[in-house]
């Protein structure tokens, strides 16, 4: 019998590891179940579900053409059509209010909650274009700043300026 993608067998459990387990087939065929594909909730360890001669139902998800087999046990597994439609159960996420990385409480800036796909904010202005040269000489003029902040900082922490010490 050929063993093609979305057939499911019935098959016996003749090895576990920490990343799956492997499950005979038949005629010899031998395929894994990756742990990720065992249930539908996190498993931590295959031992937990799966104990060795288990015959379960699997459905073939791959077929590499070394002749790898990849299996899933929660695939096989028929599900009510109204659940596997429905949306997750889990509630929805609350909306962000900015406040992140990108300072989202500034007015017109930041938070992705004022913003479309293309960056632009909702709530800005309109300002027209800055050049090229504009753009240069605003990042000159904070990178000075920022750079003789960092100065003073770093000499008061040193004892002054050339201060030497005896």
């Amino acid at each position: 019998m050929a063993i093609e993608v979305g057939t499911k067998l019935e098959g016996k459990v003749t090895g576990i590891t920490h990343f799956g387990a492997f499950v005979d087939l038949s005629g010899g065929v031998t395929g894994l179940v990756h742990i990720s594909e065992i249930a539908d909730n996190y498993v931590k360890d295959v031992n937990d579900h799966l104990k060795l001669g288990d015959v379960v139902t699997v459905k073939v998800i791959n077929v590499d053409k070394d002749g790898k087999i990849g299996l899933s046990i929660k695939q096989a597994v028929d599900k009510p059509a109204e659940a596997a439609s429905a949306p997750s159960s889990r509630p929805p996420r609350p909306e962000s209010r900015g406040g992140g990385r990108d300072g989202g409480d500034r007015p017109g800036g930041g938070g992705g909650f004022n913003r479309d796909r293309g960056g632009r904010s909702f709530n800005k202005p309109s300002v027209p274009k800055a050049t090229f040269d504009d753009k240069v000489s605003r990042f000159l003029k904070d990178s000075e700043e920022r750079i003789s902040s960092l100065k003073k900082n770093t000499e008061s922490k040193r004892g002054g300026r050339g201060a030497k010490r005896s």
